[in-house]
């Protein structure tokens, strides 16, 4: 009895360390770069850490040694903004610093593709504006920011075909930053529901968590003056025209107080989400303003316009000096607060998802 107890231990052992050996893999990587004598880095995503590191020498680098299986790598130059990155399927990489492409299994070579197709429009923009003086950037900085929205939008699109189209690999854990920044953080969720095929890597797990974070103003919580009664905001909108809070608010309506700016990506980013719910409850009693913190009208007007808003919109154009931010206390948008019909706030920060599951909840279908 004491020896089969020894067995079925000791059998018991192997069963928990197998696992633990069989999601390690050695990786071989190799490149070359133009970049003489710049040391080149080989970072683990998941951990933001450096694995290894070395010196490019007569235009060549390389690496190789343990990492987790199926961790997402990238290959950082000295000085260089672009990565390479590739998943460790137990496959040898060749990469190509210099325009960034890399050869490997068809995983990887997918994902190089694609990364690279995604990066084109910050590229593009990178290029146009790297040359300009502080200047010529001030100067311009209207047309610099939304240029600059514009590729970011491009960027948040393209995940979405990434996520959509690419169901059956690892290779929307790349592109899960761009892809919760869109949808909400709640779109991980959906997608653990659904039992993706990637849904249970590490990476997507930790993407989503550090999007939370970035979204969540740090001196406001989502509990931040939930239960409360609302503080009510006096404004001019695009035509010079005061306006209330207080004037939505009552009679049936449910009012979310959307706090954003032209120049903020992620604010422009979650307006085609906000419309479709607009768009949806309106008629049943849903009524949305939206608080800008901008602080010039022209950058303001011309953003309500492009991004075809069709709700109240008021400004003080103070910036950061918006009335709204002592009164909510906020810090970094976008930021909203939703308030029923007495005036009561019962919910802040929806984005993406999560303010259609809570509108589902009041209006039904």
């Amino acid at each position: 009895m004491k020896n089969m107890r020894r067995c079925i231990m000791f059998f018991a052992l192997i069963a928990m360390v197998m696992p633990c050996m069989a999601q390690q893999l050695n990786y071989s990587v190799s490149g070359i770069c133009a970049d003489e004598g710049k040391k080149v880095y080989l970072v683990d995503n998941m951990t933001e850490n450096a694995i290894d590191s070395t010196v490019v020498s007569d235009g060549k680098f390389s690496f190789s040694g343990p990492a987790a299986k199926d961790a997402l790598i990238s290959v950082k130059v000295e000085d260089r903004k672009w990565t390479t990155d590739f998943f460790n399927d137990g496959t040898p990489v060749v990469i190509n610093v210099n325009d960034s492409t890399l050869k490997g299994s068809p995983l990887n070579e997918r994902l190089t593709k694609l990364e690279i197709e995604q990066n084109l429009p910050m590229k593009a923009f990178a290029a146009k504006t790297s040359n300009m003086t502080e200047e010529e950037l001030l100067k311009n900085q209207d047309e610099i920011l939304d240029e600059m929205n514009a590729a970011i939008d491009e960027q948040m699109a393209f995940a979405n075909k990434v996520f959509k189209e690419e169901r059956n690999s690892l290779i929307p854990v790349a592109f899960a930053g761009y892809y919760f920044f869109e949808n909400g953080v709640e779109a991980y969720d959906e997608l653990v529901k659904e039992q993706v095929v990637f849904a249970n890597h590490p990476l997507l797990k930790r993407t989503r968590d550090e999007v939370e974070e970035l979204l969540q103003p740090k001196d406001s919580p989502k509990t931040a003056f939930i239960g409360q009664q609302y503080t009510d905001l006096e404004m001019a909108d695009p035509d010079g025209k005061m306006h209330k809070i207080s004037e939505l608010v009552g009679e049936g309506k449910w009012v979310l107080v959307d706090f954003w700016a032209s120049w903020c990506g992620p604010c422009r980013a979650e307006m085609p989400n906000v419309l479709e719910a607009y768009n949806k409850y309106h008629a049943k009693g849903f009524e949305v303003v939206g608080i800008s913190f901008d602080e010039k009208k022209d950058a303001w007007v011309n953003a309500i316009g492009k991004i075809n808003m069709p709700w109240m919109q008021l400004s003080d154009l103070q910036g950061w000096k918006c009335a709204a931010a002592p009164a909510y206390k906020i810090d970094a948008i976008p930021d909203n607060i939703l308030i029923d019909p007495q005036g009561i706030i019962i919910a802040r920060a929806l984005r993406g998802k999560a303010l259609h599951s809570h509108l589902q909840k009041i209006f039904g279908e």
